[in-house]
């Protein structure tokens, strides 16, 4: 009956989230559903206290401040009028010929600086739009376009990414965000090229059976009022994040002496590689916030504004998560768990393998890459660890493959951000979630797999 219960709140969850009930409310009712599945009734209360709002905290603790320089650091992006900046100079370059790649390459420009995904999306899809009308490309093909630079190759393989999907690795197995960069970049590489040759060719031939844009009245009024900044100059802050993430994690950081972690006030680490990647991230981040202030100083209307609007905006997305994350922390006390967690351990093949099996399966289920990701890690995640020490395997590589792992399955079609898309696209998943699912689950699976194959042929490069 435990396991019975276990699959059953998780298919309940799959279902209402889908539907549209926030995870705020069904993490909990369900993860409790599974309790009484398991037998105890007394045993509601104590689970809800002591192990959802405990590993709920944990979560909340550990990635609060990326989640909130990340919402700032994307609303300051936008409101300078940056994001259209760079979005613009992009198109401007590769023209409307290539409508299609200018539109990829800009949220993926843009999600590697880390924006928001919700926020280059709001900033590209108007740009998206008028590209697409005045090219004569059907407008169900821009969500894929707008999902494959912003939902794949940043988020989860390119190294030094500060896209959360990179960090939640770090912890677990004392790594950063450069992890495996080249097996990182090759899977990156994989994604770009394979997207933008399909939808490329799902353009022709669409467009040869007689289908244009289309008729759609709700689309924004194209502006002629162009952004206020220049290429490079919004492109400046994004290049900070990658520059000094990497100088942090690779030789300020491992260099200081971090001694005074193993006190208990500190968590009684005993070494720092756990929270370097971390470190990192936040030190970017905010440095790349402070230069967006002020490099735009007379230019804000209302920088108070802006930077509450962008804190609050870390709120709900990192709720959620932590809400996630709690739910899979109770699934993974209950005796019930145990033939799950044997079968993906069991499975045939190397570690990454089973890793990236258990990533995906709990991202899918979830319709979220770091909940499902955090909730792997956190039940199973030392074992990878030990397995692959004891295989020869590299730490970097579990690092790279996790992070891909959460960047496939997640976006099945109850994933936030999916309905979000369409949402601001003004389209239904009848409409593009075909597109959506090869550029965000079928290709990342793909270069998943080359990875874990070049991974398991030749080690962590």
């Amino acid at each position: 009956m435990g396991t019975l219960g276990i699959l059953l709140s998780l298919a309940l969850l799959m279902y209402l989230a889908y539907r549209g009930i926030n995870v705020l409310i069904l993490a909990p009712l369900l993860a409790l559903l599974a309790v009484l599945f398991a037998g105890d009734v007394a045993l509601i209360l104590p689970t809800y206290t002591q192990v959802f709002m405990k590993a709920m905290g944990g979560y909340l603790i550990q990635f609060f401040p990326l989640f909130l320089l990340g919402a700032l650091f994307g609303k300051l992006m936008d409101d300078s009028g940056s994001a259209r900046a760079i979005a613009h100079g992009i198109v401007a370059k590769l023209g409307s010929e290539r409508a299609i790649l200018a539109i990829v390459l800009a949220c993926g420009l843009l999600t590697y600086g880390g924006v928001s995904l919700f926020v280059v999306a709001f900033a590209v899809y108007p740009i998206g739009a008028a590209l697409f009308r005045e090219a004569g490309i059907p407008k169900r093909l821009l969500p894929g376009a707008i999902a494959l630079g912003a939902f794949t190759f940043t988020m989860t393989a390119l190294p030094g990414t500060p896209a959360i999907q990179n960090a939640i690795p770090s912890p677990f197995f004392g790594t950063d965000a450069f992890a495996a960069p080249i097996l990182g970049l090759i899977g990156g590489s994989l994604m770009l090229l394979l997207g933008s040759w399909w939808l490329s060719g799902q353009a022709r031939k669409l467009v040869a059976a007689g289908e244009g844009y289309g008729v759609h009245p709700d689309d924004p009024q194209p502006s002629a009022e162009m952004p206020g900044t220049g290429f490079w100059v919004a492109l400046l802050p994004i290049l900070l994040v990658i520059a000094i993430n990497f100088v942090m994690a690779k030789l300020v950081l491992p260099s200081l002496d971090t001694s005074y972690l193993a006190k208990p006030e500190f968590g009684g680490l005993q070494d720092a590689k756990s929270v370097i990647g971390i470190w990192a991230i936040i030190v970017a981040l905010s440095a790349a916030v402070l230069v967006l202030i002020g490099l735009h100083w007379q230019r804000w209307l209302d920088l108070k504004r802006s930077v509450n609007d962008g804190a609050f905006g870390a709120m709900l997305p990192i709720l959620n998560t932590a809400s996630e994350v709690g739910y899979g922390t109770v699934i993974a006390s209950l005796a019930g768990f145990v033939v799950i967690r044997d079968l993906v351990l069991g499975m045939p093949g190397n570690v990454l393998v089973s890793e990236a099996v258990a990533v995906n399966v709990l991202a899918g289920i979830t319709g979220s890459a770091s909940g499902g990701m955090s909730i792997a890690l956190k039940t199973l995640g030392a074992q990878y660890l030990e397995m692959a020490t004891a295989a020869g395997i590299s730490p970097e590589l579990l690092h790279r493959v996790a992070a891909m792992a959460s960047g496939c399955m997640d976006t099945l079609p109850h994933n936030g951000a999916v309905i979000s898309l369409l949402a601001i696209c003004k389209l239904t998943h009848r409409d593009s979630y075909k597109y959506i699912f090869m550029n965000t689950l079928v290709f990342p699976m793909c270069a998943l797999a080359v990875v874990i194959a070049l991974g398991s042929a030749f080690g962590s490069f």
